[in-house]
């Protein structure tokens, strides 16, 4: 029987509520003595396993046969079934280590191919961004919705840089540069999933990443669509949540966005 996903999404960003304020708790006395590097500035915490953990066992309780695709592994193997949660438990952990204030907890529920519960809950400002596939998005259980800006000239956009592969990224600066002469400003947060929910509540008109993982995007892709935006790949529409590179806007400065990455992107 296919689940109530509306209740369920409502059940789920409790879930992500509970794991924030752990990770709000645990941001007053950290200790950064307690990091470990994943790879090349790829730092993981005590935090990020622990908030992990919480985030699991809350949604096999809601969801028991739904499989699992997780930042830290808390689950086991990633595994797709009929329905598989896709968890960054601390989504903006480098944030979070040196105290700055923008991290989050990003929930996704995948069924099938398709996205139908996306959840972001950034820890700072206690927003809890909201989407059901079909069902609108939401922040804080108000509706939200992309901005209206018409163009680049007027419009804000994030994006991240790359921390550890850095084989692009004479290819990525050109890009970078272009989009600083063209908007308003380019900001990186470092969190994707709070990026992909800003666009969707309309305070950026874009984002766009390389090297970009499953996990940190999923719950986030969901919120702009449903919020009335467009997400793609760089140049084709293609599978944003999986092939490695994300393009998300308010719609209307989509083709713009991807006309000045094309002029460099190969």
């Amino acid at each position: 029987m296919t689940p109530d996903f509306n209740q369920l999404s409502l059940q789920v960003a409790d879930v992500a509520r509970r794991a924030g304020q752990f990770i709000r708790q645990e941001a007053a006395n950290f200790d950064r003595g307690r990091v470990e590097n994943k790879g090349l500035h790829n730092l993981v915490s005590y935090v990020d396993e622990e908030s992990e953990r919480m985030v699991v066992a809350g949604l096999r309780e809601l969801l028991p046969e739904a499989g699992f695709i997780t930042e830290e592994g808390t689950a086991g193997e990633a595994t797709r079934q009929e329905y598989t949660w896709i968890i960054d438990p601390l989504d903006g952990t480098t944030n979070f280590i040196h105290g700055l204030p923008c991290y989050s907890v990003s929930i996704a529920l995948l069924h099938g191919q398709e996205l139908a519960i996306g959840v972001v809950y950034e820890v700072n400002l206690d927003e809890c961004f909201r989407a059901v596939r079909g069902g609108g998005a939401f922040c804080n259980d108000t509706p939200i919705w992309v901005s209206s800006a018409p163009d680049l000239n007027h419009s804000l956009v994030a994006t991240g840089f790359p921390y550890s592969n850095f084989n692009r990224i004479d290819i990525y600066l050109p890009i970078l540069k272009e989009f600083m002469r063209r908007t308003n400003g380019v900001r990186r947060v470092g969190s994707a999933a709070v990026d992909l929910a800003w666009v969707a509540a309309g305070r950026f008109e874009g984002y766009f990443e390389f090297n970009i993982n499953s996990y940190d995007v999923a719950a986030g892709i969901l919120l702009v669509r449903e919020a009335g935006g467009q997400v793609t790949q760089f140049l084709i529409d293609g599978d944003p949540i999986f092939n490695r590179e994300i393009l998300a806007t308010n719609g209307r400065v989509h083709r713009e966005m991807q006309g000045v990455i094309a002029e460099h992107w190969q």
